[in-house]
């Protein structure tokens, strides 16, 4: 053979050993793009398919009765399941948020089972929802949606932790695939403390919040005023969570449902009128101090803190977001520490690419490429 052909064959084979190679990342490239709504650009060019995906509704048992869940199914063989709890949001399976996330997940390959918690729909943080996240994922695991009988769990924000707290739980814990956090916490009462102190760790301050600490209001107020107060206050805080949802507040819709509860709000009688103002002016430090001597028993609850419960025994992935000021990316590092320090293995990632809980595609191609090699490696513990 003349040594022209010799070395076009070599190069045929290095090429092609490139594409085998690097098409994985090529398919992990475009799922970020697909999920993060890129239509346009690069993802024109990117060869992978977007599946065809059907959905159905179930209501699915748990032991505080039945939840509602969209199972969502792309037009794939033996798709492997995810089970996906959103954070704390007002929206239910209808909400075009989630059901953006979940279909554009599906449309990647997966059949997405998405389960918004109802005590999480009503902004509190309790443990009936990790219960139940237990047994929407017994659920999930049982039927016959799983292949194999075995499904990958997904939490976002506050339901990042309270997933890790579920995985770790006997009925489910060897029928994980993997466990995915996004934005979640490993220490609760550590995150209430920067909540309601803007105190990192390492002592350094940043201004939290102020979506959470209303959440974190509603969770204890119970304790924050009298009996006869408590309804009153309720509805203004969440009236205001409801107003400040995907950016409502700054529409004109938003601002009127403001605008009538400070007019409520006037009305309430104290302490509750003070805690309303400070909600509704978004006074983080005032409503900080009056929170803060609330936070033991509520941050001690080991149903809410991965960290004061059995662990995973699945492999689980930590991303977060850099500059996150609702739970603070100071928890992905000391949770990977806590995981590891009990035998569970951990793949972590800060990046600049997510603000709290959603994704953005803007950045330096070292963290473009850290994100893709992170999310490979989801997926080949998912698949």
């Amino acid at each position: 053979m003349r040594t022209g052909g010799k070395v076009a064959i070599a190069a045929l084979v290095v090429t092609s050993l490139v594409v085998v190679l690097a098409w994985p990342y090529v398919r992990t490239a475009a799922f970020l793009l697909d999920v993060a709504g890129v239509e346009d650009g690069i993802r024109r060019w990117i060869p992978v398919t977007r599946f065809t995906v059907t959905w159905s509704d179930h209501a699915v048992p748990t032991r505080f009765g039945p939840i509602d869940v969209r199972l969502y199914e792309p037009a794939t063989a033996r798709p492997p399941a995810v089970l996906v709890v959103p954070g704390v949001h007002g929206g239910g399976v209808d909400s075009p948020r989630i059901v953006t996330l979940c279909g554009r997940l599906a449309a990647s390959g997966y059949r997405v089972a998405c389960a918004p918690m109802p005590e999480l729909r009503q902004y509190r943080i309790t443990s009936r929802s990790t219960d139940m996240i237990e047994d929407a994922t017994a659920w999930l695991v049982d039927s016959e949606f799983a292949t194999a009988g075995r499904a990958t769990l997904v939490g976002v924000s506050f339901a990042g932790g309270l997933a890790l707290v579920a995985a770790g739980r006997e009925s489910i814990r060897d029928r994980l695939n993997a466990v995915v956090s996004i934005g979640g916490h490993g220490s609760l009462a550590r995150t209430l403390a920067f909540l309601t102190t803007g105190v990192l760790p390492d002592g350094s301050y940043r201004q939290p919040h102020d979506y959470p600490l209303a959440v974190v209001a509603l969770s204890v107020v119970t304790d924050l005023v009298p009996a006869e107060q408590v309804e009153p206050l309720r509805t203004i805080v969440r009236g205001f969570l409801d107003a400040s949802l995907d950016g409502r507040a700054g529409t004109p819709e938003g601002a009127a449902m403001l605008r009538e509860l400070e007019i409520r709000a006037e009305t309430l009688p104290e302490p509750a009128h003070a805690v309303a103002a400070a909600v509704l002016g978004r006074d983080v430090a005032t409503l900080g101090r009056t929170l803060a001597p609330y936070m033991g028993p509520f941050g001690e609850d080991p149903a809410l803190s991965p960290e004061l419960s059995p662990r995973p025994t699945a492999p689980v992935f930590l991303l977060h977001g850099t500059d996150d000021n609702v739970i603070p990316s100071t928890e992905t590092p000391l949770t990977a520490q806590d995981l590891e320090a009990h035998g569970t293995e951990v793949r972590w990632l800060l990046t600049p690419l997510l603000t709290h809980a959603n994704l953005i595609t803007r950045a330096p191609p070292a963290d473009l490429w850290a994100l893709v090699d992170f999310w490979h490696d989801v997926r080949v513990a998912t698949e």
